[in-house]
Parts: structure tokens; sequence; C-alpha cells
């Protein structure tokens, strides 16, 4: 069975974390996760799951030359960052689109749907 990442893209100029959410709304919110979440374990599609603090939080490694390169922040600056995720497994797209467009519902959000590539046959 193929594994999708559901992605969900935020907005850099906001920075939104449950923090600044207004708590009725996040408690509103919360609740239609946490029944999406029981629907994909019982589906047996469920795999992983997490929610990201924000671009500004981050820390960029980079150890592709000599010795290794810190930088604050997000490796590329960008109007969208993610924000959070699943991977689910899914016998087909079409399947996988099921499940974003119940995931888009539950938190009021756009969700980006992609397979994740699988490792080429060993020889």
């Amino acid at each position: 069975m193929t594994q999708y990442f559901l992605s969900l893209p935020h907005d850099s100029a906001e920075e939104t974390t449950m923090e600044n959410m207004d708590p009725a709304e996040l408690q509103e919110m919360m609740a239609a996760v946490g029944a999406f979440n029981t629907a994909v374990q019982e589906a047996g599609a469920f795999v992983t799951a997490g929610g990201l603090h924000p671009p500004s939080s981050a820390t960029t490694v980079d150890y592709t030359g000599d010795s290794p390169v810190l930088t604050p922040g997000p490796f590329v600056e960008a109007k969208e960052y993610l924000g959070g995720f699943w991977i689910i497994e899914a016998e087909n797209d079409d399947v996988a689109i099921e499940w974003a467009k119940q995931a888009s519902r539950a938190l009021r959000s756009r969700v980006e749907v992609r397979a994740l590539q699988e490792a080429p046959p060993q020889d």
C-alpha cells in the first residue's frame, strides 16, 4: 500500500501556533482533528502525524563542506511554510484525497496530498 504525505501549509506572515489561537476555536478544531485521527486509525490508514513549530524556531544545518554551518531560521524564505503533517497509507490517490478532504474540513485549512516515493527494488 502506498504511503501519502498530507501537509498543512500556513501563511508565513502569521506564524500561527496553538498558543496564539482563540481558546474556543482551538478547542473546537482539536475536537474535529481528534475525530479525524480516530477515523484514520480505526481504518488502519494512520502511520504518523505531527505539528511543527513556526519557521522562526528552525535551525538550518549545512554539512556539505569541510565543517558544519548552522544558520538560525528556515533554509528558504517563503510566503508559506509547513505547519504540520500526517502520513497515511491508502490504496490509491483517490482514497488519499478523500482522507485529505476530511482533514481539510477538520482543520479549516488547505491540505496538500503527495505520495511518498518508494525505494527501488533491490537486484
